[in-house]
């Protein structure tokens, strides 16, 4: 009998902890959305300072495969301050969203089936606080760095744990992209921290990704001229003058001679989409009209660039990188907002992730504040003063991986922002032994990009014809490499 009692008090326990998950955050409907949701979603805030009121919003959607078993995925959009709002409905949420038509106040919603919720639980995470619908009642939590984001971070996800233990057994990524190549290492840098001080609750944690992400202000900075000239958007002529001038180093000019020649970098590709040179940019004086001489291309010139989602990629490429073409250097990162009096946005139209986010219903439907409370939904705000204080990312990157931690560092290879010419420099300084040699790799039967893998679980990749946010533009590819590397089988 008393054996009876035991088991049945352990049964206890089990249900307990694999059904945690706060039924108070449990999302229901979603405006715009009239179908069945594919696996459960959950959204609140996680408070990581009493004493502040510093709340961190996040939105967790179940795997709907097998949510037990499943790898859980924290994901992080950069800026810095950009919501992960971006990743949900404009890259790889469970949803694709259709702009409002003209006689209906929300965009409508319809199943992605190339969601990263396919085969992995994954969290979207509004960071730092201030951004978003991540709020703090001390407006001084808005100054704010890489460092204590870190710290902010990690507290946040010691607490959701708890609130949701019955995922700690589940493998545990971060991922992220553009300024969240600062994010991903120096949070997981953190993780591994409390793992080694046995900080309970312990995370299974096993590696990261990082995608069209800043890393170290040398090579972020020299990357752009050799991009260009790759690309075909200096001439050789100029590329060589550059280079003799500035001895490859355009990070920062050692002469005005040299200072010139990046003066003529810059007037030839100005008016080019950073964020994907093959989209039209905006802001241009005029757009091209579309003509019939498309016909007399190559096949395979007209798709370089295409995409099958099944809904317009945007306009509007937004504040998702430290901006014009700079590296980030150590000091304030002004946000995109902070920079309009300066300086005019590239290829603007966020519409639909602004309409939806600031409707009040749907702030409802996901437990986000009024906005009477916190204000408007924006997917850049200038309300963070944000210091760069955790210097190059290499050194981290260096750790985690010779720490036994898989790290997949992705770039789309036309993106001008970030390009992928200095990811695959830094990649390449770490010094690991070469262990799959530069290849293509396939999605499809087509080649997808290339990649090569280091010793350590170290891989670069890239994605071809994709842009910074490379789910938005190759949201199968980017699928196929995600789901793969989770796995830990061969991309």
């Amino acid at each position: 009998m008393a054996n009876n009692f035991l088991y049945f008090c352990l049964f206890c326990s089990l249900v307990v902890l694999t059904h945690s998950a706060p039924e108070e955050a449990l999302v229901t409907q979603l405006p715009g959305f009239s179908g069945t949701f594919p696996s459960n979603h959950y959204s609140g805030y996680v408070n990581v300072d009493q004493n502040h009121g510093k709340n961190m919003f996040y939105y967790f959607v179940e795997s709907e495969r097998n949510p037990s078993e499943d790898p859980l995925v924290l994901w992080l959009n950069g800026g810095p301050g950009c919501s992960s709002f971006d990743g949900f409905v404009y890259e790889h949420g469970p949803f694709n969203f259709e702009a409002a038509k003209a006689n209906e106040s929300l965009p409508q919603l319809h199943l992605n089936p190339y969601s990263w919720s396919k085969v992995s639980n994954i969290i979207y995470l509004d960071s730092p606080v201030g951004v978003g619908f991540s709020y703090s009642k001390n407006k001084s939590d808005y100054e704010t760095g890489d460092v204590q984001t870190a710290i902010d971070t990690h507290a946040f996800l010691l607490k959701w744990f708890e609130l949701y233990s019955e995922f700690l057994p589940n493998p545990f990524f971060i991922a992220g992209e553009s300024y969240a190549g600062v994010y991903v290492p120096t949070l997981s840098s953190e993780v591994v921290k409390g793992i080694v001080a046995q900080k309970k609750p312990i995370p299974n944690f096993k590696g990261y990704l990082v995608g069209n992400g800043v890393a170290d202000d040398e090579f972020d900075g020299n990357a752009l001229v050799p991009f260009a000239h790759g690309m075909g958007l200096i001439s050789d002529e100029l590329y060589e003058e550059v280079n003799s001038e500035c001895k490859g180093n355009f990070y920062i000019p050692l002469s005005e001679t040299c200072e010139s020649k990046l003066e003529k970098v810059e007037k030839n590709i100005k008016d080019l989409n950073i964020y994907d040179i093959l989209e039209p940019c905006y802001h241009a004086p005029e757009t091209l009209e579309n003509t019939d001489i498309k016909i007399r291309l190559p096949s395979s010139f007209q798709k370089l660039g295409e995409t099958n989602r099944p809904l317009a990629v945007r306009t509007r490429m937004f504040g998702r990188a430290w901006p014009l073409r700079a590296p980030v250097r150590d000091g304030i990162v002004p946000t995109w907002p902070q920079l309009l009096d300066a300086e005019s946005v590239p290829c603007t139209d966020d519409t639909v992730a602004t309409q939806w986010l600031n409707n009040p219903a749907v702030r409802k439907a996901i437990h986000a504040e009024e906005e009477t409370a916190i204000g408007k939904w924006e997917l850049c705000t200038d309300k963070i003063l944000y210091d760069h204080d955790a210097g190059s990312m290499i050194m981290y990157h260096k750790n985690l991986t010779s720490g036994g931690y898989r790290a997949l560092i992705y770039s789309g290879d036309h993106d001008m922002c970030v390009p992928f010419t200095g990811s695959q420099a830094w990649t390449r300084s770490i010094g690991y032994e070469i262990v799959d040699e530069w290849r293509p790799w396939m999605s499809n039967g087509q080649v997808a990009g290339y990649l090569q893998g280091y010793a350590n679980n170290l891989t670069f990749l890239t994605i071809k014809g994709a842009g910074h946010t490379v789910p938005e533009y190759k949201p199968q590819e980017a699928f196929d490499f995600y789901s793969r590397f989770l796995a830990g089988k061969a991309i």
